[in-house]
């Protein structure tokens, strides 16, 4: 994508071309004011953008500085790579990028840039907003030494070993999965079913199904408290967040985190503070569920939230907002108050990040955008 300095260079070439070739008085009079309209207009959109891009930066001269750049993945000919979820392994330092409409897991390695793919995933086409969408790979959970891949497009979760990449176990659902996420305390595999307002429970080894749960909503996003021996997730049609419990299989809390409009989508936890993170269609709130369940305080993130990443050594936030097309990093208290330290311009569908160990943020796409690349930003040195 060309930056706005760039393009502004360009347009003037072009404007110089143009005058040029322009012979007549009159015809050269009417095309300089054309021109200098759209010098005007482009040059407003520059310092819009400069202004946008450092506003924290003034109002915080000691904010940190980041930079934003994209990553190409292989897109098997397609011209996009369509995400949902992605994850980063530390053990290998690798991230786990699902593509839906390419039918592959790009595995990435983040110190080199190299890209390894698991090939030849299920896929569907399925009629969807008038149009037809393909579905395949979207869901991933790190394990140990595994991980779980959860595929729309062939009704399946299948474990990967970390290192080879070689396939270690694959289950049938008769539902399309959702979220992934793997228990360690009960090495098992929780996967949210919306489709069926379910949650099924598999055995982390062999993907065998051990539990199939219902709910009166659809289950979206997901934390696991293994303090308190809890799975958390949304029902977003519902705007309520339940507690259930690992071993019973029991509700033992709802509660009304009140995002209203399009309900709560991802979640992030302190365990150790009893701090349950909430993505909200354009905020990110708090929620006391060491406690009361209250809603503690709220951030600010711009439109179209979906997933969100919270770091629980360092206390922080980070939120892509997809149709806002900016990350906000935020910093919780020891009392949940968020406070906002950086809001990043991105690019639109930007949105779902996860931290790597330097820093680094990766977001996917989504919200209609193509691109066949990840979104990374990154701390300046």
């Amino acid at each position: 994508m060309l930056g706005p300095v760039v393009g502004l260079t360009l347009v003037v070439a072009a404007a110089i071309d143009a005058l040029s070739t322009r012979k007549a008085e009159r015809s050269s009079m009417m095309v300089r004011g054309m021109i200098l309209n759209r010098l005007m207009t482009l040059g407003a959109v520059v310092i819009a953008f400069g202004i946008m891009a450092t506003s924290t930066s003034a109002q915080n001269p000691t904010a940190p500085k980041y930079t934003v750049h994209t990553l190409p993945l292989p897109d098997n000919g397609t011209g996009d790579v369509s995400m949902d979820y992605i994850a980063f392994d530390s053990t290998t330092n690798s991230l786990w990028v699902p593509g839906g409409n390419t039918g592959a897991v790009d595995v990435v390695d983040v110190a080199t840039g190299k890209v390894r793919q698991i090939q030849n995933l299920p896929t569907a086409e399925v009629q969807a907003r008038g149009g037809t969408r393909v579905l395949g790979p979207s869901g991933v959970s790190i394990g140990d030494g595994v991980v779980y891949i959860g595929n729309r497009g062939g009704s399946e979760v299948c474990g990967f070993n970390a290192r080879t990449l070689a396939r270690v176990a694959c289950q049938h659902l008769d539902s399309r999965p959702d979220g992934v996420a793997y228990v360690a305390a009960t090495k098992e595999v929780w996967v949210t079913t919306p489709g069926e307002q379910g949650i099924r429970i598999l055995d982390g080894t062999t993907l065998a199904q051990k539990a199939k749960l219902t709910y009166p909503g659809n289950p979206e996003g997901y934390a696991v408290d293994a303090k308190r021996g809890r799975f958390y997730t949304n029902l977003e049609d519902k705007d309520r967040t339940v507690a259930i419990d690992l071993k019973t299989h029991e509700t033992v809390a709802t509660w009304n985190p009140a995002c209203g409009g399009g309900g709560p989508h991802g979640l992030g936890l302190d365990v150790a503070a009893g701090h349950l993170f909430i993505g909200c269609d354009a905020t990110a709130e708090v929620m006391n569920v060491g406690g009361d369940g209250a809603v503690l305080s709220k951030v600010d993130t711009g439109d179209g939230v979906d997933d969100i990443h919270y770091e629980s050594a360092s206390h922080t936030l980070y939120v892509g907002a997809a149709r806002a097309a900016k990350l906000t990093i935020a910093r919780a208290d020891a009392a949940g108050k968020l406070t906002t330290v950086a809001q990043i311009p991105t690019q639109n569908g930007a949105r779902n990040g996860v931290v790597t160990k330097d820093g680094t943020i990766y977001l996917e796409h989504g919200g209609g955008v193509k691109l066949p690349a990840l979104v990374v930003v990154s701390p300046s040195k």
